[in-house]
């Protein structure tokens, strides 16, 4: 099930985030797997922001968890996170599917994350999911802004690139078309904390790790 975050999950999605962080050390980018979780005061921002959305098990604990923040009025997926022992169950999927809905209802026109390039459950992953590949020079400020923060934490020692796709009339993975068609876009330029780790999906997704797979923006 999705549902909102409530704070007695918040230390279960630190530990979601450090087993989702793993798998890249298998392909030799251990400073990303090493990459220390969100703090709770970081995951407290976004909590307050009503900006968490989890998928849960039987037991409604948190298995995958993605974190949102409005940049240049879209909204921005700083982090996608799946634990390992729930992956390749499509919950990633259905995470993103969810703030693509809630993207719409809310009048933010794109859906937007930074990911690495080569990793083959980043920017392969999300092409799969209709995200588009973004040129440098298309960049909103903010999205500018989160790029730059991103080089000088260093994530790019390994290529990376920013990602959209539309919230309004989007089809989910389940093939259904979003509500958001029945909706006008409004620019709203609202921003929510944001974080500076490696991990993707962020400053926007910095681990952008797919939630297919393990985590993702981010």
């Amino acid at each position: 099930m999705i549902r909102s975050a409530i704070s007695t999950d918040l230390p279960a999605l630190q530990q979601i985030e450090i087993a989702a962080g793993e798998p890249f050390r298998d392909i030799g980018m251990g400073a990303i797997a090493d990459d220390p979780p969100p703090t709770l005061d970081e995951l407290n921002d976004f909590l307050a922001a009503e900006h968490i959305w989890v998928q849960t098990d039987a037991n409604d604990v948190p298995v995958a968890y993605a974190l949102v923040e409005i940049v240049d009025g879209g909204a921005h997926i700083e982090q996608v996170s799946v634990h390992p022992d729930h992956a390749r169950q499509g919950l990633g999927a259905q995470l993103i599917d969810a703030v693509t809905e809630w993207a719409a209802d809310h009048h933010h026109d794109l859906v937007t994350l930074t990911t690495f390039v080569d990793v083959p459950w980043n920017a392969p992953y999300y092409e799969r999911l209709g995200f588009v590949r973004l040129a440098e020079n298309r960049l909103s400020p903010g999205l500018i802004r989160i790029r730059m923060v991103e080089q000088s934490s260093g994530l790019d020692a390994w290529p990376r690139v920013t990602m959209s796709r539309p919230a309004r009339g989007h089809v989910s993975a389940t093939g259904h078309v979003s509500a958001a068609q029945k909706y006008s876009v409004q620019g709203l330029a609202v921003h929510t904390p944001e974080r500076t780790n490696s991990s993707s999906t962020a400053v926007g997704p910095s681990r952008s790790t797919p939630s297919d797979v393990t985590h993702s923006s981010l």
